[in-house]
This record gives structure tokens, C-alpha cells and sequence, in this order.
């Protein structure tokens, strides 16, 4: 009987050690995904505070499922959706400088993050800030917002 306790101590032991591996590899998963969002919207800040709008978009699904929802409604559609920051955004004036400020990203499943937090834009015309909430998915490998709610 004394000999099957270190048996059973040195399985124990390799399970909790199994299980413990597979927890960080997991969060580090969590964690570097997190990093890949994020990576996504500094250069987002970095393309608009240039007034590069097409720039700014490529952190969007081009097509015409992705969702906006603003102060003016619902659109449907990357093309829609570019045309809107153009209209509202024509030079450099009126986009200014953003930046984000993230206060939550949380993993809805495999492969989809919403993302919540706040605008500030610097401009020469007046600032501007809101909120926003977005929903990234990974689409062919990238990192894509699929729905976005900003105010």
C-alpha cells in the first residue's frame, strides 16, 4: 500500500502540472490575441491622424455585412461606411489627431473580441470625443472589426 503513494502522489503531480500548462497557454493565447486588436487600432490612430481614411478602414471588413451604428443611425457596408468618414471627415481640420483610450477587451468565443472605450479627437475646429464599442473577429487570419457602435 506505501508503495502506490508515490505513484499516485507523481500522477497527481503531472496532472496539476498538465492542467496549470494548458491554463497559461491559454491566457498567453487570450493575451497575445488581445495585442493583435490593439496592434490594429494604433496604427487605426496612426492612419487617421494623418487623414489617411482608406488607412483607417483596413481595420474594418470590406463588406457589406460590417455594421456601423452612430448618432445618424445604421449603416450597412465598408463603402458606406468609408463614404460617411469622408463626408463628415473631408480634410485634415476636421479628423484631427485621435486617440483611443481601451477600457475592456473580452473574449466573446473562439476568434471574436468586443472592445470598449473612448475617442478623442484633436482639431484644429474644435475637439471632439465619444464612445465607442466594437466587435473584432478574425476573418482569413486577421484581426477585423465586424460591428462598430462609437458616439
Amino acid at each position: 500500500m506505501r508503495k502506490t503513494y508515490p505513484l499516485v502522489f507523481g500522477l497527481l503531480f503531472t496532472l496539476t502540472s498538465c492542467v496549470v500548462e494548458v491554463k497559461k497557454s491559454k491566457e498567453r493565447s487570450v493575451e497575445e490575441e488581445k495585442q493583435g486588436i490593439l496592434a490594429i487600432m494604433t496604427a487605426q490612430e496612426k492612419a487617421w491622424s494623418n487623414h489617411d481614411l482608406e488607412g483607417f478602414m483596413k481595420g474594418y471588413w470590406k463588406s457589406d455585412s460590417l455594421k456601423f451604428y452612430g448618432s445618424n443611425g445604421i449603416t450597412f457596408g465598408w463603402d458606406k461606411t468609408l463614404a460617411n468618414y469622408k463626408k463628415g471627415y473631408p480634410t485634415p481640420k476636421h479628423s484631427g489627431k485621435l486617440n483611443f483610450k481601451v477600457n475592456d477587451i473580452s473574449k466573446i468565443n473562439n476568434g471574436a473580441y468586443f472592445v470598449m472605450g473612448e475617442y478623442h479627437l484633436k482639431r484644429e475646429i474644435g475637439d471632439a470625443k465619444g464612445v465607442f464599442m466594437v466587435i473584432f473577429k478574425k476573418i482569413d487570419g486577421d484581426w477585423k472589426i465586424i460591428a462598430d457602435t462609437s458616439c
